[in-house]
């Protein structure tokens, strides 16, 4: 991956990990009922489906690669579009609701990993927006597994990053998301919206 596009993939990994999904408010929530160690076991079980996801994704990828010189650029485009819907939905979402229910209120470790693994691969949009967001970085001239391994190692180190930083503070954010969660949905929408425009003209 050239430098240029490892810092834009860097920059583009960081905003998305900061975007409202099941996986971190489901961290946010586990960190105010058990705080940040024990959210620990969601972080993981969430990073590890992450990275089974993105495996997933790119294996579509290479299939779709190999059949096509031009399938790269329709992957970037279809993809584009794709992100573009994604941030119109969340722009017109409503405000995010951070009550605790029955499902969050488990305190095993055990049980704490399985609920972050299984909110991570059970979303069906996860798979269909990874296989949106990592085709604008593929270089089809260098090694797809290659590329693979330092994607999902900097997104994978970035979420649980951004996921540790949510559960430590999740008493704080709470409360700051229920009142400005419309604006917060706006702003991360915008940005779905405007990488969606951006990525797949970007060389």
């Amino acid at each position: 991956m050239a430098l240029h596009t490892w810092l834009l993939y860097l920059v583009a990994a960081i905003g998305l990990s900061l975007t409202p999904g099941p996986n971190s408010l489901l961290v946010l929530t586990h960190g105010a009922l058990h705080g940040q160690r024990k959210t620990l076991f969601t972080v993981a079980g969430g990073a590890i489906g992450f990275v089974f996801l993105i495996a997933l994704s790119m294996l579509g990828i290479g299939a779709v690669l190999q059949t096509s010189a031009n399938a790269l650029t329709i992957l970037k485009l279809v993809g584009g579009a794709y992100l573009v819907w994604l941030g119109i939905g969340l722009w017109r979402a409503p405000a995010i609701d951070l009550r605790p229910d029955r499902a969050a209120s488990i305190s095993k470790g055990s049980a704490m990993f399985w609920q972050g693994l299984l909110t991570a691969i059970s979303n069906p949009k996860a798979l269909l927006f990874y296989g949106a967001f990592l085709p604008q970085f593929i270089d089809p001239k260098r090694d797809l597994l290659q590329q693979f391994i330092v994607m999902a190692t900097i997104f994978v180190v970035i979420e649980i990053a951004v996921e540790y930083l949510l559960a430590l503070l999740a008493n704080r954010i709470r409360p700051w998301l229920e009142r400005a969660g419309k604006r917060f949905n706006r702003v991360c929408g915008g940005m779905f919206v405007a990488m969606g425009l951006a990525l797949p003209m970007t060389r």
